[in-house]
């Protein structure tokens, strides 16, 4: 499958509406980006049971800063809506299969319930922290 590319429009229901989605955030200008642009799309012929998409920075600045892109290309990898890689810097074919790989045999089951603990945990903290309104405050 060839790659697709996305706008922030597109991103979020890009994301939810397929299992594994993989994202290289690029620029024209970048050489980086045009060295690895290639081997995504070669990587992504492989693939067709992923969706390899593409976001140009330069047009789509809101979602980069959203998604927290400092350094391009960024390679993004989601599995079941869960962002299970981030890595700024070019990737060779080998490195990239790899990456295509090991996100396919993720225990997905495990990668939820990791999920599930760390926002039960966030929860638990910012409750065991109490209001922040000052009523925590004892009467004098």
């Amino acid at each position: 499958m060839a790659t697709v590319d996305i706008t922030g429009e597109q991103f979020a229901s890009t994301i939810e509406g397929n299992d594994i989605v993989l994202v290289d955030f690029w620029a024209e200008w970048c050489g980086p980006c045009k060295q690895f642009g290639p081997t995504y799309s070669a990587v992504s012929e492989k693939h067709p049971d992923v969706l390899f998409t593409k976001v140009d920075t330069e047009a789509e600045q809101q979602l980069a800063a959203e998604a927290g892109i400092s350094s391009i290309p960024t390679l993004m990898a989601f599995r079941e809506k869960v962002l299970v890689f981030s890595q700024p810097g070019a990737l060779n074919s080998q490195q990239l299969e790899q990456v295509v790989d090991a996100v396919k045999a993720l225990d997905m089951d495990e990668v939820h319930a990791h999920v599930a603990r760390q926002r039960e945990e966030a929860g638990a903290a910012s409750k065991s922290a109490g209001p922040q309104d000052g009523s925590q405050i004892p009467d004098l």
